[in-house]
């Protein structure tokens, strides 16, 4: 009996002349934009100033991407450095293989880098931009579509997904965990978005609250895939990765939330307004030295005396003259 499914696509790349277009990069692509997009107006409706989110985006990306493949030829480093594997597949990012921990973990240091050339604080700019994270989630992991990874157990649902043979996988229909986060990410961003309006949250908050709830999500998600990982006490390690990033989320919201209440007053300096300001100040100090110097009565000048042809005629005849008393 023939069943529903989403089918897989026949091949990840589609070819433009002698240019490759890929599935998996277009979706991290749409990912990216869509976070900065968000990220730009909320960083405006916090006070901040348009095109500074993608300023700093700038860095965290590249940063992320490196992290992220880090991460994932680390943890799965028999893939690339194993009996009879090619080394060098291990730059090819394309192919798929991106850790969201490493991806997080080295793109804030390129955040961080970034806010400080801006002179902005990273824990408002990472709130800024939390939501727009989980939807570039949300888009890159129908990637693994793209590429037919990270599925999960067999089964006969209406909404499976269909996986063809390949290396290392087996024809049928598979649960879409790629689905599952995806969707679990869109709920993940409303969820920042709203309790961010409640609550207002600050200093670090709302991007914390994104970490742990998506903690929840990858933590029971992980749980139906079937590709090969790492096990500690027979649980996957990003299961275990998810427990303790979910634990420091929760303990920075209770500490952040007694430490520092509230939001921040200002998100980023007004510098433009201060350069101006500090060119105004001494303007100003002039015109009111101006203004002193203008009250204050101006000395009597010393007459010079005028000299005139019969002067030293004059002189002479006083200094031959007897003072009077004396002859």
């Amino acid at each position: 009996m023939d069943i529903a499914y989403i089918p897989s696509p026949s091949t990840g790349v589609i070819h433009l002349g002698p240019i490759p277009l890929r599935g998996y990069a277009f979706c991290i692509i749409i990912g990216v934009f869509v976070a900065v997009w968000l990220g730009n107006k909320r960083w405006i409706a916090r006070g901040g100033k348009p095109g500074t989110v993608a300023d700093i985006a700038v860095w965290a990306v590249p940063f992320g991407l490196v992290g992220g493949r880090l991460y994932h030829v680390i943890t799965d480093y028999q893939l690339y450095f194993g009996e009879g594997r090619d080394w060098v597949d291990a730059f090819k990012i394309w192919e798929g293989g991106l850790g969201i921990w490493g991806a997080i973990a080295l793109g804030a240091v390129g955040a961080w880098i970034g806010c400080r050339l801006r002179g902005i604080p990273l824990p408002a700019w990472a709130d800024a931009l939390a939501p727009g994270i989980a939807l570039a989630q949300a888009c890159g992991r129908w990637g693994n579509w793209f590429n037919q990874e990270l599925y999960g157990r067999a089964t006969d649902l209406p909404w499976a997904v269909e996986i063809t043979a390949g290396p290392n996988r087996d024809a049928g229909t598979y649960h879409p965990t790629f689905l599952y986060e995806s969707l679990w990410c869109v709920g993940v961003a409303f969820l920042v978005i709203w309790a961010d309006r409640r609550f207002k949250l600050g200093h670090g908050r709302a991007f914390a609250l994104y970490v742990a709830a998506y903690c929840v999500g990858r933590g029971w998600i992980e749980y139906m895939r079937v590709d090969e990982a790492h096990h500690i006490l027979g649980v996957r390690l990003n299961v275990w990765t998810s427990i303790v990033v979910f634990v420091l989320a929760v303990v920075y919201l209770v500490l952040s939330a007694k430490l520092r209440p509230g939001r921040e007053a200002v998100v980023e300096p007004d510098t433009s307004g201060g350069k101006d300001g500090a060119d105004a100040a001494p303007a100003d100090a002039d015109a009111a030295t101006g203004a002193a110097d203008a009250e204050k009565p101006e000395p009597a000048e010393a007459k010079t005396p005028v000299l005139t042809k019969d002067a030293p005629a004059k002189a002479e005849a006083e200094a031959e003259a007897p003072e009077p008393g004396k002859r």
